[in-house]
Parts: structure tokens; C-alpha cells; sequence
């Protein structure tokens, strides 16, 4: 059994607030300790900079240099590997490759991002100090082909970088969909990215031509503004609100299909959680989307809300496709994307670190 040291500096993952990137740390530290090894969450100190606000970056440094000092000091002494989950410009691991130094502790990061254009500018600090945790690192896991492009170009040293495809914390498939009730969108509610996600949607229902009905599960800031984009639409969009991942999972198994453009998505949940029921995803084909969605047809962004539209037509016209399509997500997802695929290969990649095989 190895006792690993586990940190999240853009967001603890017992944070209240709802995330992608709070989820994922959760699904890691439950694949890391699934075959009986111990997991701590050794810090909850937040190193997370969204402005590029100098002042803020400085009161960070003290306050990591301070809980490095603790960790070095504090940290059991059979803990043998540190695990650092999303180091990038915004969010540097500012403890571990000092607290692993101290303590003579392998190091390793999950979804870690390179920004060599953020090397100047407000966050070029931080973007510095990323770099560097990086350096540091012995193994890299990346997540999708687009963040394996400057990793492999920065490599330091015989780093190891190792593929770990996005997964959902579940060993088994759940039952596979109807997919004969209303389409279906998961999406918080965000201003920026999230909201622009939103705007294509809105342009595409607009474009379809037979008759159809839109779940829309997700609540967040920017609702007022969602609700505007789609009440040209009456009864036919429908608000569900934020849902637990049990009555989600009710509402997957119904769901003709899922349809969310992905603007800026780092990969998205979402699409696994449908695809694992059998829901064929709807999506632009966009870096890190990609990397989760079943081989399809799905059109690139310049193609615009047109070409997302004809291809929800084409999927609502025909039970018989969106059932073919869902299956092929189906087994794609059980194949490359549950839990026991994530653990072996995590195992595998530290084995040489902490001299065993889990």
C-alpha cells in the first residue's frame, strides 16, 4: 500500500462550489485509491490568480511559502508519492516540488498545462512558477492530445509523459438509454465560454426543422441570460435546474440526445456521462472535446449553428441512428473511459517511482 499526498491548487476537492475541474479531482483521488491505497488531500490552500492581480500573487507566494514549511514538517512520514492535480498559469503548484525536495518524495502531476506565451505579462509569475512545477515533475498524465503538444515540446529532462484519458468514477456502465424522450443540454450557467455555449445552442434549435423538445440541466449566474436566449422558444425548453448525479442519470436514460457546442472545454464530462448511457453527443469538433466523443460526424466550429443543426435533424429523424450511434458511444466509453482503465494506468505509470505495482 502507498500513502499518496494529493493537492488541487486551483480548487479543493471538497470545495462547495460545483465544478468540472472539482469533479475530476474527486474521480482521480477515488482511481488512485481504488485498489486500496491511501489518498490524502494534504492542503486546501487555493493558488488560483483569474485577473492576473499582482498583489493577489504576492500575498500567494506567503502564503504557500508558509504551508510548504508546514507540509515538510507535518507531512506522515510514509507518505510515498505526491500527486499534484491541474498546475497551469493561474494555478502553479507552489508546495509540492518544495515540499518533495525536503522530504525526498517522488513527484508527479495529472492535467498539467504549459503557457510559455504567459511567460510575460501580469501572469507571467505564476506562469514561471507552473513551468517549473512542471520541471519538477518525474511524471506528467495528460488528459487530451492538445495538452500533450507543449508538454512534449517542453519536456524536461526523461520526464515521462503518459496518457490518462478523462474517465467517470464508475466500473460499470449504467443502463443504456431510450433515447426517445427530449434532447438533452448539461451545462452550468457561467458567463464567457460557458454562455457562448449557450448562444450557439440557442442559433441551432433555431435552425431545426421537425418537431423537438430541450431538457436543460445546470444553473449558475449567467441563468437570466440563458433563459432569455431561449424564450422565443416557449414549452419546448424546458429548465431543470442543478441535479444530482442520480436524478441526471434518470434523465440520461431517457434523453434522445445530448447536444452542447464545447466552446473552450477543456473535454467535458457531460459527454462521457451521456455516452456511457448510450446517448449519442451532439458537439463542435473541438480540441480536448474530441478526445471524449465516439468517432462521428461532428462539425467543425466555422461550420456554425447550421451544420450542428443538420446533424441533430438527421439524429432526431432517426430512432434507429440515434440507437446505433448511442451504442457505439456506449462501448467506446467503456473501453477507454471508466475508473479501472484510469487506476491501471496511473499505477503503472509511477510504478518505477514507488517501487511496486499497485
Amino acid at each position: 500500500m502507498v500513502r499518496v499526498a494529493f493537492y488541487a491548487p486551483m480548487k479543493a476537492p471538497d470545495s462547495p462550489v460545483p465544478s468540472g475541474d472539482r469533479e475530476m479531482a474527486r474521480n482521480l483521488m477515488a482511481a488512485i485509491g481504488a485498489d486500496g491505497h491511501r489518498v490524502d488531500l494534504v492542503s486546501r490552500l487555493r493558488i488560483y490568480d483569474k485577473t492576473g492581480d499582482l498583489d493577489l500573487q504576492n500575498r500567494l507566494y506567503r502564503e504557500a511559502a508558509t504551508e510548504a514549511t508546514r507540509l515538510s514538517a507535518e507531512l506522515p512520514a510514509d507518505t510515498g508519492l505526491w500527486v499534484t492535480y491541474h498546475n497551469y498559469y493561474k494555478a502553479p503548484d507552489l508546495l509540492g516540488p518544495t515540499v518533495c525536495r525536503a522530504r525526498g518524495i517522488p513527484y508527479v502531476q495529472l492535467e498539467s498545462t504549459r503557457a510559455m506565451s504567459r511567460l510575460s505579462g501580469p501572469w507571467a509569475g505564476f506562469a514561471k512558477a507552473a513551468h517549473d512545477a512542471c520541471n519538477a515533475a518525474q511524471v506528467i498524465f495528460y488528459h487530451t492530445a492538445n495538452d500533450l503538444i507543449t508538454l512534449e515540446r517542453e519536456r524536461f529532462g526523461d520526464q515521462s509523459l503518459i496518457e490518462l484519458p478523462p474517465f467517470l468514477p464508475r466500473s460499470e456502465l449504467p443502463r443504456p438509454s431510450r433515447c426517445a424522450g427530449p434532447m438533452l443540454t448539461v451545462g452550468m450557467m457561467r458567463y464567457g465560454d460557458k454562455l457562448e455555449s449557450f448562444r450557439i445552442l440557442a442559433d441551432t434549435l433555431a435552425l431545426l426543422k421537425g418537431d423537438w423538445t430541450l431538457n436543460i440541466a445546470g444553473d449558475g449566474p449567467a441563468r437570466p441570460e440563458v433563459e432569455a436566449l431561449m424564450s422565443s422558444f416557449g414549452t419546448r425548453v424546458r429548465f431543470l435546474g442543478l441535479l444530482s448525479r442520480d436524478d441526471l442519470e434518470t434523465i440520461y436514460s431517457d434523453a434522445a440526445l445530448l447536444v452542447w457546442p464545447g466552446v473552450n472545454e477543456a473535454y467535458g464530462m457531460t459527454y462521457l456521462e451521456a455516452q456511457s448511457a448510450g446517448v449519442p453527443a451532439v458537439a463542435q469538433d473541438r480540441p480536448g472535446v474530441r478526445d471524449v466523443l465516439a468517432p462521428a460526424d461532428n462539425p467543425a466550429p466555422e461550420y456554425g449553428a447550421a451544420a450542428l443543426a443538420e446533424r441533430v435533424d438527421r439524429l432526431l429523424s432517426d430512432p434507429e441512428l440515434r440507437r446505433s450511434e448511442g451504442q457505439k458511444a456506449r462501448d467506446y466509453v467503456a473501453g477507454r473511459h471508466l475508473m479501472p482503465n484510469a487506476t491501471r494506468t496511473f499505477w503503472s505509470g509511477v510504478s518505477s517511482l514507488v517501487g511496486e505495482m499497485s
